[in-house]
Formats: C-alpha cells, structure tokens, sequence
C-alpha cells in the first residue's frame, strides 16, 4: 500500500514538473514583453496560440485526472486481488487443519503409518499456503501469527514423529490442536482487520482523487480567461477596421485610412486606402460633373423660362386658345424641369462626400424661417397656417444639409396638404438629443409605402390638384443626409381625409443649447 502512496506522490510531482517545464518553454518562445504586443501576431498565429494555451490546461488536468483513477484503479485491482488471496489462504487453513487433526487422532488411534503419511502431505500444504501469500510476509502482525502458527504445527510434528506412540495421548495431542486452532482463530481476525484497513484505504484514496479531479476543474474558469484575452486581442483590430470601413460607408473620404496591426489586418488596410484613393478621385469627377451639367442646363433654361412667361403674360401678343394651351405645357414643363434639377443638385449634396465635412454653429429658429421664408409662395397659394413651435437652439452641423432636410419636409407637407389646413413645426429637445417633427393634415400614407416612399424615384399616391409632379428624390435625399449625420427619421401615418402625417427626424450626436421655448405662426 506504500508503494502506491509513492507512485501516486511521484506521479503528481512529475506532472507538476512537465507543466513547469512547458510554461516556461512557452514563456522563453514567446518572449513576453513581445507577446504583448499584438501586432507582431497574424490572426493565424494568435488563434493556434489562444487556442493551444486554452488547451493546454485541460489537457493537462485530463491526463493528471487520468493518471489518478488509473493509479486508484491499480491501487483497487491489486488490494481486491490480496482480499481474495487472503480470504482463499484462510479457507485453505481451515479446511487443512480439520484434515490434520482428523489424520493424526487416526494415527494414534490406528498406528497405521499412511495416517501419518496423510497428515504430514495437510502439514506441507498448509505451511505452503502461508508462506505463498505475500501479505503473510509484508503485514507484521500477520508474519508474527503465521511464524506462532509454524511453530506449533512443530510442536505437533515432532509430538507425532518424535514421541513414542505408547505414551502418546489424544488429550496431549487436543492441547497441541486447540493452540492451532487460537492461533488459526488470531490470523482470521487479523485478516478481518486487514481487509477493513484496505478498504478504508481505498475509499480515502477515492476521496482523494475525487477531490483532485474537483480542484482540476478550477482550472476552467482561468481557461475562460485565456481564452477572453485572445477574443479581445483578435477581435479589437477587427472591431477598429471596422470603424475604418464604416466611415468610407458614409462617404468620408478625404481621411487616410491608417492602421497599424496584425499583417492581415495591414493588408486590409492598404487595401481599403486604395479603394478610398479610387472613391474620392471618382466621387470628386462625379460631383464635378453633376454640378457642371446642372449649371448648364439652368443658363438655357433660365432664358426658355423667361420667354415662356412672356409668352404666357401676353407681353408679346395675343395668344388664341390653342397657343394659350400650348404655352401652358411649356411653362409646366419649364418649371418641372427647373424643379429636378434644383433635386439634382440637392442629391448632388449626398453624393458629394466633400460637402460633408463644414460643420457650423447652426441657430434651428433662423434655419428654419429661412426655409418657410423660400416656401412661402406655395404656403400663399394654399393659405396654409404653419405653426412653428420653435426653441432657440444651436447646433454644431453643416447648415446646407439641415437647410436640405427641411426644405424637403416641408416641401411635402406643402404638397399634400390641401387648401387652408394646417402645418406644425415642432422642435424640442430629449437627453441632448433634438427632436424636429413636421406635421401635415393631409391624406397619409399607407403602411405599406412608408418604407417605399425612401427609395430613389420611388413616387407615391400623387397629391390632389399637384400642378407639378416630383422627381421622387426628395425623401430620398433627406434619409442619406440624416445617415451621413448619424440621425433617423420616423413616420407616423394615418390614411384618409384630413389623417396627417408626422415625420420627425432625430440628430442625437449633435451639440444643443436650450435657452427658450416658444409658438409663432
């Protein structure tokens, strides 16, 4: 059982040892200051480590665990394995030292020599038994009985061999026997004992390794840990690239995409810098173009407008009704045409990502009435009430983008309101986050547009007596700016005479100071 004790002792040193040894092997490869610096790691590299390092303890609790039970199971086989050799020498001792007495108290009886012959084969077998079984040899107790027991079955061997058989007796040779049979008695209880002992001793043994096996799981939780590093230092660049990317999603071009990290990562990076170089050179050609042919197409239109009114004021003449007709489309369509390209230059904005950049000190109240202020004509036509629940609030944004939004907003109020209703404007602020809701009184719109109405080109239900069809690139633009700025707009609708509709826009990253609240109409 010693013996066992100290391999079990021996083999926890040794896998202390071999865990020692391979740390600090892991340590002297790593070289650990530069194991902290992520970026001389590929995403390859810091997975097989992370994972290898995450491994590694549970590999080695595995096998620490594996070597206790096969040490417990060693430790078990062979303490059954003596049990049943000791209970087998036990029985064997019985049963042979019945058949001795029998064949001796014949031999007195009888003085028939193959009595004795007979008694002296059971003697040898039973003296055999006993020094076959080792732990006659290794329990003290047990050699000490077996060396007593020995000696009196020499005692009888000589009271047989030695004494002359006149004067022998079956009362001498039942004191020989019942001291036999004390001792035989002694060596079955300390048998008893023995066995006891070894069972006690497994079962401590099987606490112990069950205790070890729970402390081994302690080991996970720093697993975890290891492997919670490794994500991090893994996904952190990711995340960071990812910051890269989204700001060329928005159109920011003109900032150099620069990242030093992992190899792959650099490659990415140099990558998306050449791709952000192509962009902005064809971002800047487009924008160029598109205001280019804008201007171009406003000279000539200007003068075709022009000369339409004339001819439709009369001022060169009398038109008859055919040619009065005729003079109405024209002016229809000059004014169409005037209305999508001043859209045109309005999506220009969106696409333009250099337009972007001028942030400014906006006031809402004046950005605002400057709005109403170019929309005025149209609220006349339709003798709108716009009520403007206004706030004094300044904002840091680019003043063209805010003044696009609400020019656009406005402008489909405008349309589909019919004649004398009413327009809310209202701005309030919530947890430094602005608010701006425009509210119409006209016919709504159908939950199954409110998504659509945000696709270029896409044109809902017309409105009532419209005198001049939109291009459908309104909301559209509105949606790609407030992108751009980090904002949302959200859409309450109701369809039907008089339902309204509420589209409110929130710009929660920018700069607002609250002074004053207050309602003009």
């Amino acid at each position: 059982m010693s013996q066992i004790n100290d391999m079990v002792v021996f083999s926890f040193n040794k896998t202390k040892l071999l865990i020692s040894l391979i740390v600090v092997a892991s340590m002297k490869k790593l070289n650990l200051p530069h194991f902290l610096a992520i970026n001389a790691y590929s995403i390859k590299k810091l997975s097989i480590l992370g994972f290898s390092l995450v491994a590694l303890p549970l590999v080695i609790a595995l096998l620490y665990s594996a070597n206790q039970i096969s040490l417990l199971s060693h430790q078990s086989t062979s303490a059954i394995f003596n049990v049943a050799e000791l209970v087998k020498t036990n029985r064997q001792i019985n049963f042979t030292l019945a058949k001795m007495e029998r064949s001796a108290s014949q031999f007195l009886i009888l003085k028939d020599q193959d009595l004795l012959t007979a008694y002296l084969r059971h003697e040898q077998a039973i003296l055999k038994a006993m020094a076959s079984n080792p732990l006659f040899n290794k329990d003290n107790n047990l050699n000490r009985l077996s060396k007593e027991f020995s000696q009196a079955i020499k005692l009888v061997h000589r009271y047989l061999t030695l004494h002359p058989l006149e004067t022998s007796s079956l009362a001498s040779l039942q004191v020989h026997f019942t001291e036999l049979v004390s001792i035989r008695k002694k060596i079955a209880e300390q048998s008893n004992n023995l066995l006891i002992s070894q069972a006690e001793q497994i079962k401590a043994s099987a606490n112990d390794v069950r205790h070890d096996m729970l402390k081994s799981l302690m080991i996970i939780p720093f697993t975890l840990i290891i492997a919670a590093i490794f994500i991090f230092l893994i996904t952190t660049p990711l995340k960071q690239l990812l910051k890269k990317i989204q700001h060329l999603a928005l159109g920011n071009f003109d900032s150099e995409v620069t990242f030093n990290g992992s190899p792959e990562m650099n490659e990415i990076t140099d990558a998306l810098e050449v791709m952000r170089n192509r962009l902005h050179a064809l971002e800047l050609q487009k924008s160029s173009f598109i205001r280019h042919i804008s201007h171009e197409l406003k000279t000539p239109l200007a003068a075709i407008r022009e000369g339409t009114e004339l001819l439709y004021d009369h001022s060169v003449g009398e038109l008859n009704a055919e040619q009065q007709e005729i003079s109405n489309i024209i002016r229809s369509s000059v004014t169409r045409l005037q209305r999508l390209i001043e859209d045109l230059l309005d999506f220009n904005i969106v696409l333009d990502s250099t337009s972007l950049q001028d942030a400014e000190t906006v006031e809402l109240s004046l950005l605002v009435d400057q709005v109403l202020q170019q929309r005025s004509l149209d609220i006349k036509q339709k003798n709108l009430t716009v009520v403007y629940k206004s706030a004094a609030i300044k904002l840091k944004a680019n003043g063209k983008q805010l003044s696009v939004i609400l020019d656009n907003l406005l402008s489909n109020a405008i349309k589909y309101s019919d004649e004398n209703n009413v327009i809310n404007i209202v701005c309030s602020l919530n947890d430094n986050t602005l608010l701006l809701s425009i509210i119409d009184q006209g016919i709504g719109i159908a939950d199954g547009q409110q998504e659509k109405i945000f696709d270029a080109f896409y044109q809902g239900i017309p409105a009532k007596n419209a005198k001049i069809k939109g291009s459908g690139l309104g909301l559209t633009i509105v949606k790609e700016l407030l992108m751009r700025l980090n904002g949302t707009i959200e859409i309450k609708s109701n369809t039907g005479i008089n339902s309204g509709t509420a589209m409110t826009i929130t710009l929660p990253h920018a700069f607002l100071v609250e002074t004053k609240i207050g309602v003009k109409a």
